[in-house]
């Protein structure tokens, strides 16, 4: 079982350094030869960018994490889909990220807010618990005080402590 955790970790990362590697050292058709094509073969290719304002299928700068205005400007660049250009994939990214971000702190809040809520209810009900105990308790002194009376009266004892003087 415990070479199995190590195994399974370690073949991953094997084939994932592989895969990058290939695709390294062999990248096949550069993204310039399918100039005069169209956008779905050019994005056929995963390192490929297209530019609608050019009609050019160019590498995509990857040191740059978006194409610079240069190259191509945002509105006109195409990556993965045709459809779908980069001022459009940044904004539905941003909104989604804010979203998740907002639901993850209403969920932080809430967690907390309920957390307190319920140590709260556990308090009153260990206090309700306390109160019961303690009645009890009293009740049963009540009792007992009554019993010890009763005997005293029986046995002729109820009168005045003969040491109750000396306190």
């Amino acid at each position: 079982m415990m070479a199995l955790r190590t195994v399974l970790p370690a073949l991953l990362l094997l084939s994932g350094l592989a895969a990058v590697l290939a695709q390294t050292a062999a990248p096949g058709i550069a993204c310039e030869a399918k100039n005069a094509t169209n956008c779905e073969e050019c994005l056929s290719n995963v390192t490929c960018l297209w530019c609608i304002a050019t009609k050019s299928c160019v590498t995509y700068p990857v040191r740059t994490i978006l194409p610079p205005h240069a190259l191509c400007p945002l509105n006109d660049a195409r990556w993965g889909l045709c459809w779908m250009n980069f001022q459009t994939l940044i904004i539905t990214l941003a909104v989604l990220g804010a979203v998740l971000i907002i639901a993850f702190m209403v969920c932080l809040f809430c967690c907390c807010k309920c957390e307190s809520f319920g140590s709260q209810r556990f308090e009153a009900k260990m206090q309700r618990q306390e109160q019961k105990t303690r009645t009890k308790q009293e009740e049963r002194r009540a009792e007992m005080k009554q019993r010890h009376d009763e005997i005293r009266k029986k046995y002729g004892l109820s009168g005045q402590n003969p040491y109750s003087r000396f306190a």
